[in-house]
């Protein structure tokens, strides 16, 4: 009993995809590449949510993004219109007629009862008919054939030729008809009469849904996609009928003749054909709005018939919506208007799942704290998302100060100092005191949640926290990054930015008794936070105003005064430009010997402060150089000489050996920090 419920089980049980929306078992969204990718063309000029629609456009390393499956749907469709021509219904009726032809001229040449003189008057009939294959199907309607084939093959033609007319409005009628009786065309005949009433009726706003009910429960056999009203049994007539439009608009005027004057023999009878065009003006006043004027060059070598050809046009149709909704160029665009069923149906289920983990993708973004609106409508990144983003940059820099110099992972700036009293989960190369009672509160908590206390407690290594440090001497720290236009110019925009970043997270993350601020000095200086910074566009205007930077940075030494200055100047350029006693800007190409005299006594005020000083030079112009070298050395400061990418690492590394005294990074583990980039002064 109990082997026969089991086998009647496994025979009830059916598996197939999951068809209930986004898999639940699937994956979360990988959002870290993701904003990477953002902060990279953020810090480029983007806005935060152009920068989300490029990565969505572009897609990750394992992810096909927007523009790969527009591709595809682009390729589909000229794979389509390359492929195909319209020619295959006047083909098939080309060759029924041939068949019929030669099998009549077979029989009259065999049957030795025929009368020698209605033998010959039949040749002369199939003799004299017309080249075109409809004119000669319409002359044929009287000729009495003597061959059983022959009229069995002239009758198909009428049959193919109704069943196509009723495929191009009603997929798959052509099949359902096959092999069809006069009581199966009546009932076609009725459903178009039936049908054509209910338009009408809703046209003049005189129909109901128990019409439509009752039509349904009569004719519904013929509507596979099971419409629940009128409206959209009328999307889905329309789009056939627009489609079936489409295909006659992209044939040759020869072959407009010729189908029309065939379609008349559809059945034998002009009566289907009046009810078509009595249904395509119906739906042509109730859907204006569908494309009914379209066409195609379509020039390959399989002919299409009219079923089979109005579907391709309503594939190509699809594809050209998806193509819209892929490119998200139009006003209010939104990746969750991408149609997936569509897009599975023309491009395959993988297509469709790309589609929906970039979507999941958009809503994990906004979701996750990552991008928020702000009042103007525009997305921003949050605070959280700059955290990110710096820690992967710094993340970097520690990478290559100790890939490069032998240094010591940056992690462990800070350790050697006073407890800040925040602790942090350890990790490989902390050697901060373990703090115990986190420790075991962790281990306790994980066994808990597990079920298993009757098994004691026992301690992994996810469980360690350590105490986190702050140095016992705080430094006040400015970085003036230069923003003229020659930095937008010479591609050091984007390394300025990551290097802010990355010092920013250094000093907020591992040193927050230090106090940071940026300064960027352009044509003028202006104090900036770290968001407003990476979010800064290129900036166009000519001059460079350390003289106004530099008087940011001593008032702002100035406000803390128990603490140690460390001053870093990003620069690719000479002053050339400074701020008058009025505030107005004064700008001097080549430099004023003002303008110089004035940065170089701010820059000494600086170094009375007791600022140590490091200047960053971006370029190899030798004039900048003796400038640079010439102003570290009266404030007895350094200066590197970076490449764009070792920017970060050359200002990272100078803050923590300015802060620790030098005492972090020894000159035998770096090789000399001012060997690996050039010092002077």
């Amino acid at each position: 009993m109990a082997s026969r419920q089991n086998r009647r089980l496994s025979r009830d049980t059916r598996y197939g995809r999951y068809a209930g929306g986004p898999d639940p078992l699937a994956p979360p969204a990988d959002l870290s590449e993701a904003l990477d990718a953002i902060g990279q063309d953020v810090m480029a000029g983007y806005s935060p949510e152009r920068a989300m629609r490029e990565f969505l456009r572009r897609g990750g390393r394992d992810q096909r993004g927007l523009d790969d499956l527009a591709r595809r749907v682009a390729e589909k469709r000229r794979e389509l219109t390359a492929k195909n021509n319209l020619d295959g219904t006047l083909q098939q009726v080309k060759q029924l007629l041939d068949e019929a032809l030669l099998a009549e001229r077979g029989q009259l040449a065999r049957d030795t009862e025929i009368e020698d003189g209605d033998r010959a008057l039949a040749e002369l009939q199939l003799d004299s008919l017309p080249p075109s294959p409809a004119a000669a199907v319409s002359e044929l309607g009287s000729y009495d054939w003597k061959s059983p084939t022959a009229r069995q093959k002239y009758d198909e033609i009428k049959d193919l030729l109704g069943r196509e007319m009723l495929d191009q409005r009603f997929a798959g009628m052509k099949q359902a008809l096959e092999n069809a009786d006069d009581d199966d065309r009546a009932d076609v005949q009725a459903m178009m009469q039936d049908l054509n009433q209910l338009l009408e009726d809703h046209r003049a706003g005189t129909d109901s849904q128990e019409q439509f009910d009752e039509f349904m429960a009569k004719h519904g056999e013929y509507f596979p996609s099971d419409p629940k009203n009128v409206d959209e049994l009328l999307d889905d007539l329309a789009a056939r009928s627009a489609a079936a439009q489409r295909m006659r608009n992209s044939m040759t005027p020869e072959q407009r003749d010729e189908l029309d004057a065939l379609a008349q023999q559809a059945f034998g009878s002009p009566d289907l054909m009046g009810a078509l065009s009595q249904l395509d003006g119906n739906l042509r006043a109730l859907r204006p709005g569908e494309d009914w004027g379209g066409s195609e060059r379509m020039e390959g070598e399989q002919g299409l018939g009219l079923g089979d050809g109005t579907g391709v046009f309503q594939d190509i149709a699809d594809l050209d919506s998806l193509a819209e909704q892929l490119a998200q160029s139009g006003p209010g665009s939104d990746i969750d208007d991408l149609d997936l069923d569509s897009l599975a149906r023309q491009l395959g289920a993988d297509a469709a799942v790309d589609a929906r983990t970039l979507q999941q993708l958009e809503k994990a973004l906004q979701n996750s704290g990552t991008m928020r609106r702000g009042a103007d409508g525009q997305f921003r990144l949050t605070p959280k998302a700059m955290r990110q983003l710096g820690k992967n940059l710094l993340k970097d820099v520690a990478q290559k100060m100790s890939g490069r110099q032998g240094a010591r992972d940056l992690r462990r700036s800070g350790a050697a100092g006073e407890a800040s009293g925040a602790t942090r989960q350890w990790a490989f190369g902390d050697t901060e005191p373990w703090d115990i009672p986190r420790t075991i509160t962790n281990a306790v908590t994980r066994t808990a949640s597990t079920g298993r206390t009757g098994a004691g407690v026992r301690l992994t290594i996810d469980d360690v926290e350590v105490q986190e440090t702050e140095a016992r001497t705080q430094a006040v720290v400015a970085l003036l990054v230069d923003t003229s236009f020659s930095m937008a110019m010479e591609d050091r925009w984007v390394p300025m930015k990551r290097t802010a970043l990355a010092l920013h997270t250094l000093i907020s993350t591992r040193f927050r008794g230090d106090d940071l601020q940026l300064i960027a000095f352009g044509r003028e200086a202006e104090v900036m936070d770290v968001e407003h910074l990476v979010g800064l566009d290129a900036m166009w205007d000519k001059g460079t105003n350390l003289h106004h930077a530099l008087l940011l940075a001593n008032r702002h030494f100035r406000k803390h005064p128990t603490a140690q200055p460390v001053l870093l100047i990003v620069t690719d350029g000479e002053p050339t430009s400074h701020l008058e006693p009025n505030g107005q800007v004064f700008f001097s190409y080549p430099p004023d010997p003002m303008t110089i005299a004035l940065s170089v006594r701010e820059l000494e005020n600086a170094h009375r402060l007791g600022a140590q000083t490091t200047f960053f030079r971006l370029g190899d112009d030798p004039g900048l150089a003796r400038f640079i070298d010439g102003m570290a050395r009266r404030v007895d400061g350094t200066v590197t000489a970076p490449e764009n990418d070792d920017l970060g690492v050359a200002v990272v590394g100078s803050y923590l050996g300015s802060r620790r005294g030098g005492g972090l990074f020894r000159d035998d583990d770096w090789g000399g920090f001012g060997g690996a980039f050039g010092r002077s002064g």
